[in-house]
């Protein structure tokens, strides 16, 4: 441990008890689901933070940091430690900043913006924002425990992309505060186009103090799920749902069989040896969808009314990557993939994929829609690992059949789909954080500057 760096940190915030030490809380908050990947699992295991700081305040992470910068310790940022690529691993010890406690809903304002800290659950933003009329965009299926600022810093889409588009689209995320690790830590607001400079950069180069997030006006939903005999049928028919604006839609899915069997908490509502589709519909026109979802030849299975976050069963608790997870549960040498298929492509994409890995690979579809405003099929396929070898060669040939991939099974930005490609992060980073302190190692693009004093 850095000499003295507990009792350091304890001097710098209001209160001690929020400096941890203990080694088994340390582990705890130095991880995250990274285990989804069998290549992270042995990479990311053992490392750990020095000490763990809860601030509940700017005040206290400013504090923080410049003790940070003064010594030079890294700074890993976590929110609820829901994400599955070892965001928040500290690789290099240190401190590990934990901000749930910062997890103030500020306002909403009559526009529909909420204004709040990180470490605001979405699930209480979601409750909170439909007694007011409102309801979130977008959110992971990990609803109930992530966090906002973990969302913004990990996370791309969720359940609402398929209307509202990704994190990055349609200008949801409005603006937040950051604190810098520059020499002097300062608050700066990031508004407009250059939040893209921070979104989804894992707290590489900058800390999410406050944000601003846009919400959109609440609609009843009802949960429906609907059994089809092949994929294809169950593709097609989904896709004709998502795709046509006529519907209200907030959620679409399709799994291919057996991924249905392996949610055991909702057996009763899977058909044994059949594809699954799973909408979440505007109530108004939950009965047109049931009769158009027969006449495709479907068979609904479940159909019921979405009160929250809370409501049972909640079935967004099996799609996205909770998905992954179930699959995991029922064999734990499945793991995944994060993919793009092309609208027009997908049907060959498929089928070639099909053909070179049979059931080495099993087709699990989210809809989302694109800044464009087209909607296409994001996959997040089960694979069954096997070698590191045999899971990077399914990603190349992915990639040579115009499948787009975003590389879950790497514990670093530029390869896992959400860097972008004019290096604003990058940039950002060199200014913000221009020794490499915050979250070291995981933008590898990144050189340590020569501070000139």
């Amino acid at each position: 441990m850095h000499e003295g760096l507990a009792a350091g940190l304890s001097e710098v915030i209001a209160d001690p008890a929020r400096v941890l030490t203990a080694s088994q809380v340390l582990d705890r908050l130095s991880h995250d689901f990274y285990w989804y990947s069998p290549v992270l699992r042995p990479m990311l295991a053992d490392k750990v933070c020095e000490v763990a700081v809860q601030p509940v305040s700017v005040d206290e992470v400013l504090a923080v940091l410049r003790y940070a910068g003064r010594f030079q310790i890294p700074v890993t940022v976590r929110g609820a430690g829901t994400g599955n690529y070892g965001q928040c691993v500290p690789l290099q010890g240190g401190i590990v900043l934990d901000l749930s406690l910062m997890e103030r809903l500020e306002a909403i304002t009559t526009d529909g913006v909420a204004v709040c800290q990180p470490g605001l659950r979405l699930g209480v933003l979601e409750t909170e924002a439909r007694e007011r009329g409102w309801e979130l965009r977008m959110y992971p299926s990990t609803l109930v425990k992530a966090t906002i600022g973990g969302f913004l810093a990990g996370g791309s889409a969720g359940i609402g992309s398929v209307t509202h588009g990704g994190l990055r689209d349609f200008d949801t995320v409005r603006a937040f505060e950051i604190v810098t690790l520059e020499d002097e830590p300062r608050v700066v607001l990031i508004e407009g186009v250059a939040v893209h400079e921070i979104l989804h950069a894992w707290g590489t180069n900058g800390v999410l103090t406050r944000i601003w997030f846009a919400l959109t006006p609440a609609v009843e939903w009802t949960q429906m799920t609907v059994a089809f005999g092949s994929y294809e049928q169950a593709f097609r028919f989904t896709e004709l749902i998502a795709v046509d604006e006529a519907w209200t839609k907030r959620l679409a899915t399709v799994f291919e069989w057996p991924i249905p069997s392996f949610f055991s908490p909702v057996k009763h509502l899977v058909r044994e040896g059949k594809s699954m589709a799973l909408i979440m519909i505007a109530t108004d026109q939950a009965d047109a969808l049931r009769k158009t979802a027969e006449t495709a030849g479907g068979e609904v299975t479940f159909s019921g009314t979405f009160i929250g976050p809370r409501t049972q069963p909640l079935l967004s608790d099996y799609t996205w990557n909770h998905t992954t997870l179930w699959a995991m549960k029922a064999d734990p040498e499945y793991t995944y993939l994060q993919c793009g298929f092309s609208p027009e492509l997908c049907g060959e994409q498929f089928r070639l994929l099909r053909q070179r890995y049979g059931d080495e690979i099993i087709f699990h579809i989210e809809f989302m829609k694109n800044g464009e405003g087209n909607v296409t099929p994001g996959g997040i396929p089960i694979v069954r690992f096997t070698t590191e070898e045999r899971l990077n060669e399914m990603i190349a040939y992915c990639r040579s059949i115009g499948v787009l991939v975003a590389n879950p099974h790497v514990n670093y930005l530029e390869d896992g789909g959400r860097f972008r490609p004019d290096n604003i992060q990058l940039q950002a980073k060199q200014k913000y954080d221009p020794r490499g302190l915050l979250n070291p190692g995981k933008m590898i693009s990144f050189q340590k500057q020569e501070v000139v004093r």
